[in-house]
């Protein structure tokens, strides 16, 4: 599986983003996604990550009732809707892929993921 992330750019605090990211390759087999995000300096972490077959999402509590996760199975496409957005979001956003099922227990586990897009810089100026 092939990843594209894409969306990122730079916005002032309290804006919004949308991010993108588009699975090609193996998409017929079954498979859930995620986003992390790596700001400099720090660990890569858990953003969001959504169970596609049945819509179930998961959220970093640093991002809960600010940013959506959703996805079009058809097009083998996941959203980062990012509303009210604080300069300590600014990282680099990727999106990841699991093949199989997310859980709660693995949903923030970076090993978890099988794949992973080239990353997308998200800056959020104050």
């Amino acid at each position: 599986v092939q990843l594209q992330a894409s969306g990122g750019g730079l916005v002032q605090a309290g804006g919004s983003l949308r991010l993108s990211c588009v699975a090609s390759g193996r998409t017929n087999t079954r498979f859930d996604m995620g986003w992390f995000r790596q700001a400099p300096g720090k660990e890569r972490e858990f953003v969001a990550a959504i169970a596609r077959s049945h819509g179930n999402t998961f959220y970093a509590d640093s991002v809960k009732g600010r940013f959506t996760i959703s996805g079009d199975n058809a097009r083998n496409t996941v959203y980062l809707q990012m509303n009210n957005l604080k300069p300590e979001d600014t990282a680099v956003y990727y999106c990841a892929a699991k093949m199989g099922i997310i859980t709660r227990a693995t949903m923030a586990t970076k090993r978890a993921y099988d794949y992973w897009g080239q990353g997308t810089q998200v800056t959020v100026s104050s």
